[in-house]
């Protein structure tokens, strides 16, 4: 390598090394812009209502003003001729290395031009471009570390924010969850059944849409009950427009009494009930007598164990007592036609001192026991449930049981087609048909077709009446699904009602209470226009006192205004009421007495205040001398005589 292109190898990583460090520095004045940004955008931040995406954004310019300043700092690359005087300049080598490299581009005296080079390529030697540029950090630094300082101790002071703009905060969030949980229960309802009415499926829609802008929108506390409340009053409408027909009523008194449409078919409920009499077998114990048992069997295990826990193994005198009675047990089993093997293997278990294996029978008996009562139980529902069964096509109309009287009619359809149909088989249909036809005209056109289909099996006409029957209970079908749309708009009501509570009364989805919705509230008193708590669920403040709450411009116009003087005569309690005692005591005046039977006393009594006083006084006083007075009692004590001292 000449001496000429070691000078410039030379150069070139001193170059090379001054650029990264202008890049450091660089990177030290970018970082001081980022942290003078974030220290403003958080002081901002603590003092005005601004989004929290803001800090966000503040941490990435940050960022980029680093970039920025490393690019800027390493962006610009320096040449060997500057380079050069720059190193002289450091190095105090009298324009040697720019004075070698501008000659050897010069036209000039060969003998002088390698007399410098080799002149300057003899200093290049001493030159290190790591202690010619020293990676320190720059005063900037300083500066970096101060507005970090006061960026971290900014952090630690709680943001400035008016009370209007906190509840105008906690009311974006309950209005969003009420929107998401109004969403969720719409979807499960489209679900779970579609409607078949078109009112009803636009109806259910707009509660979507209404849900999703509820949870996309920015909407305050008045416009959201606002929509709420208009949009209750339509499902209303449509409500009240569903179930105005006689016959849906009808099928709604059936449903809340347990024997509507939910409730099984007869012939299923029958095959459940002969399943579980088989399973309980010759057994005649109603869930009572079970209950006793188990009362009992419970009792003598807990004995049992107690016995064992005290003694460390049952004694004889535990060990009879417990057998006598789990005999008696067995016996009251035998006696109701039960078979509880498991107790007869614990009585032998006892008998034979084996401890252990008699515990876990005993838990098995108990098992078997509880399975017997759930069983007896659940039988006993079923034959009831049987009993409210409607056993023909009128008393299935009569009750309200539109899918049994469906069946019925659809046995009756399989009838007419068969030919095998003797005439008193279709007498006796014709007259459980006309019975029907009253109950029927409930049911809209039901009845009208049931006698049309009465009249025709009367002249004999088996197509014509069997056409009537399925018209029938095609007229039941369309009622039933007119009856389900009923209760999915029933159950969007159920919602709505809730979100409106939730919305105007600033609490979560969870917390919100009513009757039927939501579950125990759990929240302090707070912001609102005084709605009253469901007292059946227990009261949701637990005492804690809060600050007091500005309700200017809130609003419920889902709500009428109503006061405390609203209130009609028959909601104040009696113990309320003021009363007025009549009579009159005064110092000489006659006291009142009473005429007792068979007692005769005559004469007039005094009352004498100061003479009583004095009496009492000196009762206590001597009563004071002669008993010691606790500790504890002594300053209650001393209080008590000091106030009849100044009687």
């Amino acid at each position: 390598m000449s001496d000429l292109q070691l000078i410039e190898a030379a150069l070139q990583r001193a170059a090379q090394r001054r650029r990264l460090e202008r890049a450091f520095r660089g990177a030290w004045q970018g970082l001081l812009v980022g942290v003078l940004i974030w220290f403003i955008t958080l002081a901002v931040y603590k003092l005005a209502p601004v989004p929290a995406w803001t800090l966000s954004a503040a941490v990435g310019v940050g960022v980029g003003a680093i970039l920025t300043g490393l690019i800027i700092g390493g962006w610009r690359k320096t040449s060997l001729n500057e380079m050069a005087r720059w190193v002289d300049g450091r190095q105090h080598l009298q324009e040697r290395l720019s004075t070698a490299l501008e000659l050897s581009k010069v036209q000039t005296s060969e003998a002088w031009r390698e007399l410098l080079v080799t002149d300057a390529a003899s200093h290049v030697k001493e030159i290190d471009p790591r202690q010619l540029v020293r990676f320190r950090l720059p005063r900037t630094s300083r500066w970096v570390l101060l507005v970090m300082a006061l960026c971290a101790g900014l952090g630690f002071v709680p943001e400035f924010r008016t009370k209007a703009y906190v509840q105008k905060q906690t009311d974006q969030k309950v209005i969003q969850e009420a929107g998401k949980q109004l969403l969720e229960l719409t979807k499960q309802n489209l679900q779970s059944r579609k409607p078949t009415l078109e009112k009803t499926e636009k109806a259910m829609d707009a509660v979507s849409d209404l849900a999703t802008n509820l949870t996309a929108k920015a909407l305050t506390r008045s416009e959201a009950l606002k929509d709420l409340a208009k949009l209750t009053d339509r499902i209303k409408d449509e409500l009240k427009d569903l179930t105005k027909d006689p016959a849906m009523k009808k099928m709604e008194e059936a449903a809340r009494a347990g024997n509507g449409e939910t409730s099984p078919q007869a012939a299923q409920l029958q095959k459940e009930i002969e399943e579980t009499q088989k399973q309980l077998g010759n057994s005649t114990a109603t869930p009572n007598d079970l209950s006793k048992m188990e009362k009992k069997l419970q009792d003598a295990q807990q004995a049992a164990k107690a016995a064992a826990d005290k003694n460390g193994n049952m004694s004889q005198a535990d060990k009879e007592k417990i057998s006598q009675s789990l005999a008696a047990l067995s016996k009251m089993a035998q006696e109701q036609g039960m078979n509880v093997p498991n107790l007869d293997e614990a009585i032998k278990a006892l008998a034979a001192n084996q401890t252990g294996t008699f515990m876990k029978n005993m838990e098995a008996a108990m098992t078997d026991l509880e399975k017997t009562k759930d069983m007896a139980q659940n039988l006993q529902q079923m034959q009831s449930q049987m009993e409210k069964m409607g056993k023909d096509l009128a008393e299935q109309l009569q009750n309200g049981q539109p899918e049994a009287a469906q069946a019925t009619l659809k046995k009756m359809i399989e009838q007419l087609k068969a030919a095998k149909l003797s005439p008193e088989q279709m007498k006796q249909m014709m007259s459980e048909v006309s019975k029907a036809v009253d109950p029927g005209s409930k049911y809209g056109k039901v009845g009208d077709l049931l006698k049309q289909a009465a009249k025709k099996m009367e002249q004999g006409d088996k197509p014509g009446s069997g056409e009537c029957l399925a018209q029938a209970s095609k007229e039941l079908d369309d009622l039933m699904k007119q009856m389900g749309d009923a209760k999915s708009l029933l159950a969007e009501l159920k919602a709505l009602d809730k979100a409106s509570m939730c919305v105007g009364s600033g609490q979560s989805w969870g917390s919100c209470n009513k009757p039927g919705v939501g579950n125990k509230p759990s929240g302090k008193p707070g912001s609102g226009v005084g709605t009253w708590e469901n007292e059946d669920s227990g009261w949701g403040y637990d005492g804690q006192k809060t600050a007091r709450w500005d309700n200017t411009g809130i609003t419920r116009p889902d709500m009428k205004p109503k006061d405390l003087t609203d209130r009609g005569p028959g909601e104040l309690n009696d113990a309320l009421r003021p009363d007025k005692v009549k009579g009159q005591f005064q110092p000489g005046g006659q006291m009142p007495s009473i005429t007792l039977k068979g007692v005769s006393i005559k004469g007039s009594s005094t009352v004498a205040y100061e003479e009583a006083s004095v009496a009492a006084q000196a009762d206590a006083q001597s009563a004071l001398s002669h008993e010691k007075v606790p500790r504890a009692y002594q300053g209650a004590v001393r209080d008590y005589f000091d106030d009849l001292k100044k009687q």
